[in-house]
């Protein structure tokens, strides 16, 4: 017998497109959230003069390497204006939400996203129990998150909702939260009394001129990754912002870190440390090349009409609906993959059937051409004749 827990939990996406792509040769991909550059050469030249340092090899802090949550204290206070957050380093922004879910929600409890989701949250929350997950609509323009559904949600729910999340800047949106609405929900969520989990992921991926906001509170929990940023997908670093003056928070986060990695890997936190040294400039350098990816690929969108397409704002990610007959928006991937060598992710697995999310990160801006060529010629046929085998 397996764990109803496990076998109720969505089958993650990206193995099914994994399994996919592997049966199409030459498919390009639009579909994993991952970026085309390297950590930068220096902080790997110096990780790779540590290989032989025996602490490298052994158990770390469960908390993080001292030196390294020293400097992300730093970085949130001065960049992040988080002053009264403390730090613990995780093997991934995942496992830091799966932290966060274990450490504050009980299997009983409801929680709240936003459609689109999150996929690898929404399972997350199945996987350790907690089912009962509240789906709030955006905005259809915007797609922001719906605070007026939020705050009536809050207020008529009983048992309150024990937490609330939002990515942002979004995945799979790609729109970003603007700071006042930001306040807003954390507002509506500490009247209510619950938690809210904010995913910063993808702080960084910031466009045309929008600047990228955090906020703090005793109700608040931020989550921040290496692996976008630093290109440090495969080396698994992030860390959570949570409020120093919570009592006991601290020390039940240790309990779930000690027994699931116990410390993040000690090469890659020091790659992070290295990486960190470097500055904000570093990858806001890399992200303004996305620019033209984005570009290439809204253009490759138009088949679907103007208003179909949304996001582009912050992440890497463009947010797509496809014409109304194709709700098996499984199918349409599938399809495109197969016919026209270009892989996408499914609105589905974000609670949203019907559209596709494609991601200008993975590929330079040569491969992106590509890949918009073939999307574009299938789009448009998929439009004019329909899925043709």
């Amino acid at each position: 017998m397996l764990a109803k827990r496990a076998l109720l939990t969505e089958t993650p996406v990206m193995v099914e497109m994994q399994k996919l792509i592997r049966g199409v040769k030459g498919c390009v991909s639009l579909a994993q959230g991952v970026v085309y550059w390297l950590p930068p050469k220096e902080a790997l030249e110096k990780v790779q003069e540590l290989v032989w340092e025996p602490s490298v090899s052994r158990y770390g802090a469960d908390e993080g390497l001292p030196e390294l949550r020293e400097a992300l204290m730093n970085k949130l206070s001065n960049e992040n204006k988080l002053k009264k957050s403390s730090v613990m380093v995780t093997a991934g922004a995942n496992q830091a939400f799966v932290n966060i879910v274990l450490t504050l929600c009980d299997a009983q409890d409801s929680v709240v996203m936003f459609a689109p989701y999150y996929f690898n949250s929404y399972m997350s929350f199945q996987m350790t129990g907690v089912t009962d997950i509240l789906v709030g609509p955006g905005d259809p323009n915007t797609l922001y998150p719906d605070a007026d559904w939020l705050e009536t949600t809050l207020q008529q729910r009983k048992p309150t909702p024990k937490l609330v999340t939002v990515v942002n800047p979004g995945n799979p949106s790609g729109t970003y939260i603007p700071a006042p609405l930001l306040q807003r929900i954390s507002d509506i969520c500490k009247k209510a009394g619950c938690w809210l989990v904010v995913d910063n992921t993808y702080e960084y991926f910031m466009y045309d001129g929008r600047k990228h906001v955090c906020i703090e509170d005793d109700h608040i929990v931020n989550i921040f990754s290496f692996s976008k940023a630093y290109g440090m997908m495969g080396w698994r670093v992030g860390y959570i912002a949570y409020p120093s003056e919570v009592k006991g928070l601290a020390e039940q986060l240790l309990k779930v870190q000690d027994n699931i990695p116990i410390c993040a890997s000690i090469i890659s936190q020091q790659l992070a440390l290295h990486s960190l040294k470097l500055g904000p400039k570093w990858v806001t350098d890399q992200v303004q090349k996305l620019v033209a990816n984005r570009e290439v690929l809204i253009d490759a969108l138009s088949p679907l009409g103007k208003d179909s397409v949304k996001g582009g704002e912050g992440a890497i990610y463009l947010w797509a609906k496809l014409p109304d007959k194709y709700q098996d928006d499984f199918a349409v991937i599938s399809w495109l993959a197969k016919k026209h060598g270009v892989a996408l992710i499914p609105g589905s697995s974000s609670g949203c059937p019907g559209y596709v999310r494609i991601s200008f990160g993975g590929l330079v801006e040569e491969q992106c051409e590509e890949a918009s060529k073939r999307l574009k010629k299938g789009l448009q046929q998929l439009v004019d004749e329909g899925m043709v085998p």
